[in-house]
């Protein structure tokens, strides 16, 4: 019997010597890969910060097999070749928005910048739903086999709504609006204002104060509050409208070369996918304090004035996005199929969450209204 219970407890210590080897023979074989992420806007902004902070997450996650060094924008290749060089492998990774690639498809807007909720209703948190349990994924992964891209898309940070812009004199209506240069968004987003009779110029983020200074725009619009305020438009502008159906859903996301994502282990992808969904909700929570305290800067120590948006904006804007993505769909079947899920999935789901955003907003919008009085 003693001979059974000693062989027993051999057999016993062998099998935990093997399951505590095991987690470390997994990272063994893991390789190691450095990726070179080039961003389209500068290292300074509050995008890279938590692309930074994703890194960070996956190299814990990898055990440091998997690092990344973000490059700011122009570091390699210019700007608007960030895609095609990731396609390439000139560089392993690349930051940008979706939508900077609608160029090369159309479709790129619905997952990056789908103006005025696809116009179905999706804002922020709604998109986000579509896309994690909608259909959204698999349909943003054929997008860019769609634009026969080789690379591995990463969604990383939704954010919404943007704020209307900046303006140096208060408007009061669309016939206001329409007087002035408008710096916008690329792509059908732009698009749209051109089609409601705003002119329209696309430029990226750090050519705007420049642009305001020199009076080759009159207005323009970035993000939010901090972001913003990150650029300085304060230093040229002092009205302010939160309120905007342009981009009240926006997404920014990371491109890894597919070669590297194949060489990569099923662990080593499988880090970066839970990486990038805990992203997704630790971008709402960073921008509403990082953009509440910046906003407050703004009133407080720079003199800007807020004020609501004309409300014929939303007619007119909101009218003109459904007619071009009606336009978009009856040109394009990819695009088609991503609009028709996303309608799907709004049919289903923005009723019961329409009905409890109320909530969400009388209770953020009165509390709102006590501190305000308090300021008074």
């Amino acid at each position: 019997m003693k001979q059974v219970v000693r062989k027993l407890g051999a057999v016993l210590a062998c099998a935990s010597i093997f399951a505590l080897a095991a987690p470390t023979a997994a990272v063994a074989s893991d390789p190691k890969i450095k990726i070179r992420i080039q961003s389209v806007i500068p290292t300074t902004a509050d995008e890279i910060t938590m692309l930074k902070d994703f890194a960070s997450d996956v190299a814990a996650l990898t055990d440091n097999t998997i690092t990344m060094e973000v490059l700011p924008a122009g570091a390699v290749v210019a700007v608007a070749d960030t895609l095609d060089a990731v396609d390439k492998g000139l560089i392993e990774g690349g930051f940008a928005w979706t939508h900077y690639w609608s160029g090369k498809h159309p479709a790129a807007t619905l997952f990056g910048s789908p103006a005025a909720g696809s116009g179905v209703g999706l804002d922020n948190l709604a998109w986000l739903s579509w896309y994690q349990y909608g259909g959204g994924q698999a349909l943003y992964d054929q997008l860019w086999k769609e634009m026969k891209m080789n690379v591995k898309g990463i969604m990383l940070q939704p954010v919404g709504p943007e704020a209307l812009g900046w303006f140096k004199e208060p408007i009061n209506s669309m016939a206001d609006f329409r007087k002035l240069r408008f710096r916008t968004p690329p792509g059908i987003p732009g698009q749209i204002y051109k089609d409601i009779g705003v002119a329209s110029v696309a430029m990226g983020g750090g050519d705007i104060l420049p642009a305001l200074q020199k009076g080759v725009i009159d207005a323009a619009e970035w993000c939010c509050p901090k972001p913003d305020m990150t650029f300085g438009f304060q230093k040229a502008l002092k009205h302010y409208y939160l309120q905007g159906l342009h981009q009240n859903v926006v997404n920014a996301d990371l491109y890894i070369n597919g070669d590297v994502w194949k060489k990569m282990s099923e662990r080593q992808r499988k880090a970066i996918e839970v990486a990038g969904n805990a992203a997704l909700m630790k971008a709402h929570s960073y921008r509403i304090l990082e953009n509440g305290k910046a906003l407050h800067e703004l009133t407080t120590k720079y003199g800007v004035k807020l004020h609501d948006t004309p409300a014929d904006y939303f007619k007119e804007y909101g009218a003109a996005a459904m007619k071009a993505f009606e336009k978009n769909a009856a040109e394009n079947a990819f695009f088609k199929k991503v609009w028709e899920s996303q309608r799907s999935f709004a049919a289903m789901a923005i009723p019961y969450w329409a009905g409890s955003q109320k909530s969400n907003a009388g209770i953020t919008g009165a509390y709102a209204d006590v501190l305000a009085k308090q300021k008074k």
